[in-house]
């Protein structure tokens, strides 16, 4: 049966962000993961999850910055991970450190490590190489503290130049890194746009135990994830039956409201039983 987290950042936009996650556990969620949690002391978002008797399955690392001030902003200035990018090695580390701090103060076992934007018509062959030292040293950050780092393929519509958009290159940066604390983490939406043949993909790498988190959406809007061409009811079946017992984050734009919206997750769930 899956398991659905409310990702706050884009559900339960009428509140202000720390009152989502009581909304998310009046809805029945378990789970939350968002985008950056930066913004707020750790303690704070710490006494929110127990308060609401919450688990905090992932979030990301800072996308830009050295300073706590600037980690908490920079996703407003248009910063979008730095993992890839020469010459932004301690920015990378920096993030990757306080994500680390968030971690353990929540308890969270994941975090994504965005690898950032390119000009049109870069060579971005060239920078394999030092994206590949740069996971490789926050794959053995983490693993020191007991958690894993994830690395997502994003569509390049939705955001222009981001360097890793195929689940392939992706599951290569993994065995070029060779650290068992670098997972995927595989976005049906961001799949579907670029490469399509949503169950294949998922038959293809869920069995090698190296996609560590799903999230969904519906596609083309980005709405819930009963809208669009993709036919989420089949997917749902095919994670099952693959034997996939991670959480799965509920990355979409509610349509018309959060709560209103949820009829999706409810049937889903049932049919699961």
């Amino acid at each position: 049966m899956p398991q659905f987290a409310a990702n706050l950042s884009l559900m339960y936009t009428e509140l202000p962000f720390l009152e989502r996650f009581a909304a998310a556990a009046r809805d029945g969620f378990t789970a939350v993961e968002y985008l950056f949690p930066y913004a707020f002391e750790p303690a704070e978002l710490a006494a929110r999850l127990r308060g609401n008797g919450l688990r905090q399955v992932l979030f990301n690392a800072p996308p830009g910055g050295l300073e706590r001030a600037t980690m908490a902003g920079a996703w407003e200035q248009g910063a979008r991970g730095t993992a890839a990018l020469p010459g932004r090695e301690a920015e990378f580390r920096a993030g990757v450190l306080e994500a680390l701090r968030y971690a353990e103060a929540l308890d969270c076992p994941r975090i994504h490590l965005m690898a950032g934007c390119v000009l049109e018509g870069a060579e971005r062959a060239a920078l394999r190489a030092g994206y590949v030292d740069s996971l490789r040293w926050a794959a053995e950050q983490a693993g020191r503290h007991g958690r894993e780092v994830l690395i997502e393929p994003i569509n390049p519509r939705d955001m222009p130049g981001y360097v890793l958009n195929r689940q392939d290159e992706a599951h290569a940066l993994l065995d070029a890194v060779g650290s068992p604390h670098l997972k995927v983490q595989m976005d049906l939406y961001h799949c579907q746009i670029v490469e399509g043949d949503v169950a294949a993909k998922l038959r293809q790498y869920l069995p090698t135990g190296r996609v560590a988190h799903l999230q969904i959406a519906g596609v083309p809007e980005r709405h819930e994830p009963d809208r669009g061409e993709l036919h989420y009811p089949y997917l749902f079946g095919v994670i099952d039956a693959l034997g996939y017992t991670g959480w799965i984050g509920c990355e979409y734009r509610p349509a018309a409201g959060t709560t209103a919206g949820l009829g999706w997750r409810d049937r889903a769930l049932a049919a699961g039983t």
